[in-house]
């Protein structure tokens, strides 16, 4: 088998090798006659370009004498067509027949132009026929392109329009195009949006009737501008521009605004090259006269406005603005030169805590007012608003910083001040009974304020002046309002942290008995401490939740600590006041550690540290003799200077036996 296999394989190698012969010699003669066709194509190739250049040839020999000849076919027709006018009588169909009007045009604009040429004392005659028919065939032209579009036939429109195109009525052609695209385009009351969709759809037309469509476009737009709008802003405006100045501004701001935004959507067209400048032209040609003097305008009805929110406010309180001189801020100018008695009282009485006369009585009003100050600043949000839109960019930081200038005036001096001052005067002298203490409402008020103030200028005023040299002297006149008003705070603070501790020096000489710390009967004591001290620690008590009401931040633990101080200072000194015995004593430690719970209120370190060491001093008005030197050396009274420590061991009913003298000593 492997045999007969191995023959059949041979044979098939044979068979194999055979075909591959025959197959490879009929590639060969393939090759040839692939070789002999592509060399046929060459020479067709060849003889193809070769009868092509004679053609060229041939063709450019045609146009050299048919150019010519065709010249003066065409100078023999109009020839022809002059000779016509000069005779008087036009005779040919083309200016008979009205459905050859396109073909007539197009001959009497070039009979025209040869007119042009011709001298006038010999042709007068046939210039004016000539010039006649033009105007006649140019009125036709315009009519045909007219009813065209009442038709809506844009084709014809193109081709009268392409007619036209060499015609001077071209333009005349374009106006009426305009006029007729505006008819029925205004029947809204906004006559904004209206252009808006008037372009929009001229804009999809134009293409297709006029061969410079932007151009067109354009016209339109300024037709649109220097009639439409500009009649329409005028009618708006000059209605309100001497009677009232808060509608004028806001037509204005509105009017211009819608402007802008308009011609933002017209910036989607093609105008020409600069269509930004283009538009900015059309805007400014509109508003100029109103925006030249704008911030006159604003600033005016801005100081009138303002000063009719405080009048009425005042009003409504009854209360007829007193004139005041401050440190820092001027309230009102005097026109008086020489100054009271009582206002130099009222001068000295404020900066002093001297009783130079009674203080103003106020009532506990405040006249500070949320709602007059979110008026304002709505007042001047509004202002700001408008100025960054219609005020030019070289005089933006300017405008706004007369802006924030009337804010300043009106809300920082005509009213935070007037209301700070006021409150000055207001704050009763420290040896007052009773007295109303309403200054940290004024704070409280005044702080909430002016924390709207500063969030107003950082939102409004930022953006405007951001990258002009006003920044630093807004920023200047801010700090320097600051620091004004934080002298005033700080001053009415501290004279009202006065007349806590006066009050409180009133309940103490009231309500603390020299009994109570020598009782006559020393085994029958039943009280836990004395009724002075509960008046006030409930007294203190009020006056802590009433600073951390009016104060926030860091303020309030630097006015509690100043507060917690004078507290300790006052009993401190009351303590020296008396002499004790050794109930009277224990009375005493009782109330100091009321009174030191009263102080754990004040969350402040120092305060609690000053009642701890009082706490301890007491002890030495009740510890044996024989251990007074170990309580003295004791960790909370070992630093105390020993005349603080001596002063405390004379107190003690028993202190001049000489067993305490010699102990102590």
């Amino acid at each position: 088998m492997d045999e007969r296999i191995q023959r059949k394989v041979e044979k098939l190698e044979q068979q194999c090798q055979k075909e591959a012969k025959e197959f490879a010699k009929k590639v060969q003669e393939l090759q040839k006659s692939n070789q002999v066709a592509f060399q046929h194509f060459q020479e067709l190739d060849e003889h193809i370009s070769y009868v092509a250049t004679k053609v060229c040839h041939l063709g450019d020999q045609l146009e050299g004498v048919n150019t010519p000849r065709q010249r003066a076919v065409e100078a023999q027709k109009l020839m022809k067509y002059f000779n016509e006018f000069l005779d008087g009588e036009l005779k040919s169909d083309v200016f008979t027949n009205s459905e050859k009007i396109k073909e007539a045009a197009d001959i009497i604009q070039k009979l025209h132009l040869i007119a042009q040429e011709l001298p006038f004392d010999r042709f007068s005659e046939v210039k004016s026929k000539i010039a006649s028919k033009y105007h006649d065939l140019e009125c036709q032209l315009i009519q045909e392109f007219t009813s065209a579009q009442r038709r809506g036939e844009i084709s014809r429109m193109r081709e009268v329009a392409a007619v036209l195109l060499h015609f001077k009525g071209y333009s005349h052609c374009v106006d009426v195009y305009i006029k007729q695209c505006q008819e029925g385009a205004f029947l809204r009351n906004d006559v904004f949006e209206d252009a808006a969709i008037l372009c929009q759809r001229v804009n999809k037309q134009v293409g297709e009737i006029f061969s410079n469509p932007e151009t067109v476009l354009a016209k339109l737009i300024q037709n649109i501008f220097e009639v439409k709008l500009q009649s329409y802003v005028k009618d708006q405006l000059e209605e309100h521009r001497k009677s009232d100045a808060e509608q004028y501004l806001k037509n204005l701001y509105d009017l211009y605004t819608r402007t802008t935004n308009l011609s933002s959507k017209l910036m989607e067209f093609n105008l020409g090259t600069d269509k930004q400048t283009f538009l900015s032209k059309l805007i400014k040609a509109i508003f100029i006269s109103y925006l030249e003097n704008y911030i006159e305008v604003e600033i005016g009805y801005l100081k009138s406005r303002s000063a009719m929110i405080l009048q009425r406010y005042y009003d409504s309180k009854n209360h007829q603005k007193r004139s005041i001189g401050t440190g820092g801020i001027q309230i009102h100018k005097r026109t008086e030169a020489k100054l009271s008695i009582q206002d130099l009282k009222e001068r000295l009485r404020q900066r002093t805590n001297l009783p130079l006369g009674p203080s103003i009585d106020t009532h506990g009003e405040t006249f500070l007012s949320q709602e007059v100050v979110v008026n304002l600043l709505q007042e001047t949000k509004q202002a700001f608003e408008r100025c960054h839109r219609l005020s030019d960019p070289s005089d933006l930081p300017k405008n706004a910083f007369r802006i924030f200038s009337m804010l300043v005036e009106f809300l920082c001096t005509e009213h935070i001040d007037y209301a700070l001052e006021t409150g000055l005067a207001g704050i009763p002298s420290s040896d007052s009974k009773n007295a109303n203490l309403y200054f940290l409402d004024v704070v409280h008020q005044a702080n909430t304020i002016f924390h709207l103030f500063d969030k107003q200028f950082n939102d409004h005023l930022m953006p405007l002046i951001s990258s002009s040299p006003k920044l630093s002297e807004c920023l200047q006149k801010k700090k320097d309002i600051i620091e004004q008003m934080e002298v005033k705070l700080d001053m009415g603070i501290d004279r009202t942290l006065n007349c806590m501790i006066g009050q409180m020096k009133h309940i103490l000489a009231a309500e603390q008995k020299k009994t109570d710390f020598k009782p006559e009967d020393e085994n029958n004591v039943l009280i836990q401490y004395t009724n002075a001290c509960v008046k006030v620690c409930g007294y203190v008590r009020k006056q802590v939740e009433k600073i951390r009401n009016s104060m926030d931040g860091k303020n309030v633990d630097t006015v509690l600590m100043e507060f917690g101080v004078r507290f300790h200072r006052l009993i401190y000194e009351h303590l020296q006041q008396y002499s004790y015995s050794c109930m009277g004593g224990m009375l005493a430690i009782c109330d100091v550690a009321e009174y030191r719970k009263c102080a754990k209120d004040f969350k402040i370190a120092l305060v609690l540290q000053l009642f701890d060491t009082l706490h301890a001093l007491c002890n030495l008005l009740v510890v044996a003799p024989d251990n007074l030197k170990q309580v003295c050396s004791g960790e909370q009274l070992a630093n105390l200077d020993k005349n603080i420590l001596h002063s405390f061991v004379q107190l003690r009913v028993d202190y001049r036996s000489a067993r305490l003298a010699r102990h102590f000593s």
